[in-house]
């Protein structure tokens, strides 16, 4: 053991190469694969201090706001974990570990759920973080509120401090996965003011860096947070994110050096990137999906006919490998994936069949459809060529889309909701319930179909308070079903988060799956070479 402690030793400071450090390895009875991490571990280091992390960001519109009830892409989502924290958060091994909660305790029935908070955490402004702080925070999203975060909270009735590091949270219903919904980030932890609201707009948090200036949409600056409480994170003195929608430019700003890490990485064009001199190429897989919204309540999708008209119409297989180029999965027209505890392995893969849509299309007493499709890359990467490709899968089934190019700048404000039918994505949730009751249950302000399922919505609550593993997952298996084959969403593909870094940036060998670039914790986790 102490031969191979020298080895890496060697290797870290640039004595030996990797070669001889794998014959040495080998040679001391290490297997392969053993060697080879123990190789790449060594090659990073320990994490260094210091240095700036620029970041090009596909994601952002000069419609953001610091109010963490309207952040709703990307680039809001980076800018939240970068300057602030939540009670919980998602490991990059994917497990559920406390944040600014030390620990916390259920109730026999899942209906009281006790956090402890974390003692001696301070805000930028020197504040110390209480209890009063959470349950302001956290009341952000309750009651008279516009929140996108609002139905994940409207079964709590109440919210009790019990001393000022203690939270109680009552529920209506018992809900097993409540200390995942707290990892949202929405949800951040804020200070309170006098009155139970929060201070949203100085832009103080309790995070790893404070925000130094926001423009919403192109630039945020932000400086190291010297009294972190983190311990083993945080290593950059300085990060900068820029909004940079267009795959091309992102691209181009990585090549050139003007950014260090950049997410969305061009499928298309992954392969020539990855042969750059200097450039990693980083790709995880999750909860990622590429969704079609329809508009339930507007005719012709207000038919269910014609909504399975269209998802019969389009050729899935082609889109995974035309438009992620094989960096994904087929979707089945539901959001649980693979990666999700009660995906529905055993519903049958839907397929391109033209002939069966044409059935659908006389059931709903049409001969031909015509309908309009809203798209625009900063939906994803693609989603325009994606939109042109079920054009003309469509043909085939006798339904013309007229493929709507939208301005990228305020697609998430001006298109998405707003369009009865649209290009979206979103990056999924760590549980089923989270993920049906922020975007399918009755009137959540996220439900982007704005469909209501009576039985779908019943189960919704069953499942929740249900504590039967194997009762839960029928419950979800029939949900995924129903929104399947009633649901106003083409899901058509899964795609894998695949980012590109120049090789100074290091970070932990597994890295998290559940949002681009580490969770979108990579301003806090990773460091300079």
């Amino acid at each position: 053991m102490d031969h191979l402690k020298r080895l890496e030793r060697q290797l870290r400071h640039g004595h030996i190469d990797r070669r001889r450090f794998m014959q040495g390895a080998l040679a001391l009875g290490v297997g392969v694969s053993a060697a080879a991490h123990l190789a790449a571990k060594a090659e990073a280091g320990e994490p260094q201090q210091g240095g700036r992390l620029r970041l090009g960001i596909g994601h952002g519109s000069t419609s953001d706001s610091l109010d963490p009830g309207t952040h709703e892409n990307g680039y809001s989502q980076n800018m939240a974990r970068t300057y602030a924290n939540t009670l919980t958060e998602v490991a990059n091994t994917g497990e559920l570990i406390p944040e600014l909660a030390e620990s916390w305790e259920a109730s026999d029935d899942a209906k009281d759920w006790v956090f402890k908070i974390r003692q001696g955490v301070e805000f930028h402004n020197g504040k110390t973080m209480t209890a009063d702080d959470v349950i302001a925070s956290i009341n952000h999203h309750r009651g008279d509120t516009k929140s996108a975060a609002k139905p994940l909270f409207e079964p709590v009735t109440d919210i009790v401090k019990d001393d000022d590091n203690t939270v109680i949270f009552r529920l209506e219903s018992g809900n097993a996965d409540f200390p995942f919904l707290v990892t949202d980030y929405h949800t951040l932890i804020l200070p309170a003011n006098d009155d139970g609201t929060i201070d949203w707009r100085s832009g103080v948090g309790t995070g790893a860096y404070a925000i130094e200036s926001y423009e919403p949409g192109v630039r945020g600056f932000y400086t190291k947070n010297r009294n972190y409480w983190k311990e083993g994170r945080a290593h950059f003195d300085e990060v900068e994110a820029l909004s940079i929608i267009d795959p091309n430019a992102r691209q181009n700003a990585l090549t050139t050096g003007e950014v260090d890490v950049i997410d969305k990485v061009d499928t298309k064009t992954v392969r020539l990137l990855a042969r750059q001199s200097g450039v990693n190429i980083l790709e995880t897989t999750g909860t990622l999906h590429y969704t079609f919204p329809m508009h339930t309540d507007k005719a012709p999708f207000d038919n269910n006919d014609v909504r399975m008209a269209l998802k019969l119409s389009v050729d899935r297989e082609q889109l995974v490998e035309r438009i992620l180029h094989g960096h994904g999965a087929l979707g089945n027209d539901h959001p649980i994936s693979t990666a999700n505890r009660f995906h529905a392995s055993e519903i049958p893969q839907r397929t391109y069949d033209p002939e069966k849509a044409k059935w659908h299309l006389k059931q709903a007493g049409m001969e031909n459809l015509r309908v309009d499709l809203s798209a625009a890359d900063a939906a994803f990467n693609g989603a325009v060529d994606a939109a042109v490709l079920m054009k003309e899968h469509a043909k085939a089934a006798g339904i013309t889309i007229n493929v709507i190019r939208e301005p990228n700048d305020g697609y998430w404000a001006n298109v998405w909701t707003v369009k009865p039918w649209c290009a979206c994505y979103w990056g999924g949730r760590p549980t089923e319930d989270w993920m049906f009751s922020q975007a399918y249950a009755a009137g959540a302000d996220w439900n982007d179909t704005n469909w209501e399922h009576e039985r779908f919505n019943e189960l919704l609550l069953q499942a929740r308070a249900e504590l039967n593993e194997a009762k839960r997952r029928e419950m979800y298996v029939e949900m995924q079903q129903i929104v399947r084959d009633e649901g106003g969403v083409l899901v058509p593909m899964f795609a894998n988060h695949v980012m590109a870094l120049n090789d100074k940036v290091q970070h932990d060998e597994e890295v998290a799956g559940n949002w681009q670039l580490d969770g979108n914790r990579c301003a806090e986790r990773w460091w300079f070479a």
